[in-house]
């Protein structure tokens, strides 16, 4: 039985940088009570502490509840970075727990990815980037997940802002040494934030939050692209980057890329892996794909190019502006699930729902 769109429904954003909640009407467009703490949930060898985020979670939900007068939460749905493969936790413990302390019958548990997809576009076919220290992009035809990069900034996450920062850094240690491919206009930045070229080692390898320390050179670079080549030449190869992730991952992008195989032979870890349901995707003449995250407030020395790469290795795509962020997405998600209208594909790893009847 439906919860009704007058319903009260939560969503949780779960990031590096902290934890937010919104508590609103599961209605489109309803105004939504939010609630945010600056304190991450920790992350250790057994994945996302589920413990933790709970502790976050049920007191922040008690305190909108209060704030709204609302009795009760009909579906929460909660993104967190790490979910796709670190959130065996909270899949397991998280629907009882929540029933227990909250009496949800509705529980949505999505990767990052999927809440920034719902918040840009959705519940319609298309495709996400989202790009801040990292980059992801996400995409589907409503039966499938696509997925390509979000591996990291030692193995991927290309295009991102840690992978702009380093190559800014790197050309910059270039320019120090007199190698060619230095930018002197880089270095003059760089050690205008950080100190002597030579020390910038010493103080970045030691750093447990090196991607962040990377990706905060990414808006230097930007700045210096206009009269600096090198740095010109960086955000182009990230534009490239970007494009190439969007384009993999549109529910037509095998056709909009020559070097794709057919969707069977993507990597198992990205479109193959992410098929819930084993079905094959239905061809679409135009692909939505929203930018989205901190990484595009860099402006229009990386848009322009991401945009002019993204014309050239899928004509069938077209970039739209994305209509909201996690948390919003994280609603959509929600308030979907307590109406029984949820299209986006369930998958174990990438949006596991769990429900109970109404009693």
């Amino acid at each position: 039985m439906t919860a009704g769109a007058g319903a009260w429904v939560l969503g949780v954003d779960s990031g590096g940088s902290g934890v937010r909640f919104a508590l609103a009407r599961a209605e489109p467009g309803a105004p939504a009570e939010v609630l945010a703490s600056d304190e991450p949930v920790r992350t250790g060898p057994a994945g996302i502490d589920a413990g933790q985020l709970l502790g976050h979670l049920v007191p922040a939900a008690r305190e909108l509840l209060g704030r709204t007068g609302a009795d009760r939460v009909a579906a929460v749905a909660v993104g967190a970075a790490g979910m796709a493969s670190l959130g065996d936790g909270l899949r397991a413990e998280l629907p009882a727990a929540l029933s227990g302390a909250l009496g949800v019958r509705r529980l949505a548990l999505a990767a990052d990815g999927v809440t920034a997809y719902a918040g840009a576009l959705g519940q319609r076919p298309g495709a996400v980037v989202a790009a801040g220290t990292g980059m992801i992009a996400l995409g589907t035809d409503l039966t499938r997940w696509r997925r390509a990069d979000g591996w990291g900034h030692l193995l991927g996450d290309c295009g991102g802002g840690a992978w702009i920062g380093r190559a800014g850094l790197e050309a910059a240690m270039r320019a120090h040494d007199g190698r060619r491919g230095g930018s002197a206009a880089l270095r003059e930045r760089a050690e205008a934030l950080f100190g002597p070229a030579p020390e910038l080692p010493g103080l970045l390898y030691p750093r447990t939050d090196r991607p962040a320390v990377l990706a905060s050179f990414a808006p230097e670079v930007a700045r210096c692209a206009a009269s600096d080549p090198v740095a010109a030449s960086i955000l182009r190869e990230a534009a490239r980057n970007i494009a190439e992730s969007a384009a993999a991952v549109c529910p037509d992008g095998a056709a909009g890329s020559p070097d794709a195989g057919p969707a069977e032979s993507h990597d198992a870890g990205a479109a193959e892996g992410l098929d819930a349901h084993g079905a094959a995707s239905e061809s679409v003449s135009e692909c939505e794909v929203a930018l989205t995250g901190g990484l595009f407030h860099i402006g229009d020395a990386l848009l322009v190019p991401v945009r002019e790469e993204l014309a050239a290795l899928a004509p069938h795509a077209r970039t739209v502006p994305a209509a909201g962020d996690p948390l919003a997405g994280a609603l959509v998600i929600a308030s979907a699930l307590a109406r029984e209208e949820l299209r986006l594909p369930h998958h174990p790893r990438m949006l596991c729902v769990t429900t109970e009847r109404d009693g």
